[in-house]
């Protein structure tokens, strides 16, 4: 798989039937890997490795309802009070963060309330901060650490 602008993980990988599957930590289980699960392995990886992010505050594929259709937010971060504080989307590296993914975060955040979103391709990394109040969005020079999300 390509490198990517995350620091250097041990991911285990093992092939079954035919297909690649790399070990997803926190849901204890094996899963296909495609590139997308390539970026998503990685930010959790650095989340909690360098961003302080509690393993069991975090969960993937988090399923929803936005406008009566089912979503799934891939990575979202909770506080200690069990709030939504962030939501990312990863996609492929080879997939342009183009302004489709910051449309798709922005919706799925009506229903979520993070107050930090992110989009990674894993080359590339987008963070902001959301002003609910008054509806605006302040871009971050960095992704944030656990203690500053709130």
């Amino acid at each position: 798989m390509q490198s990517l602008n995350f620091p250097s993980y041990d991911l285990v990988i093992r092939h079954a039937e035919g297909r690649a599957m790399i070990l997803d930590t926190l849901r204890q289980k094996f899963v296909r890997l495609t590139p997308e699960e390539w970026v998503r392995q990685h930010l959790v990886r650095y989340l909690v490795s360098e961003k302080g992010v509690p393993p069991s505050l975090v969960a993937l594929e988090m399923g929803f309802r936005y406008e009566g259709l089912r979503r799934r937010a891939d990575v979202v971060v909770y506080n200690r009070q069990a709030r939504a504080v962030l939501m990312a989307e990863c996609k492929a590296p080879d997939v342009p963060l183009a302004q489709s993914a910051f449309d798709q975060i922005g919706r799925y955040n009506l229903v979520v309330r993070a107050r930090y979103l992110l989009v990674t391709n894993g080359l590339l990394h987008y963070s902001c901060r959301v002003d609910f109040r008054a509806q605006s969005y302040t871009f971050l020079q960095e992704i944030p650490d656990f203690h500053s999300l709130g």
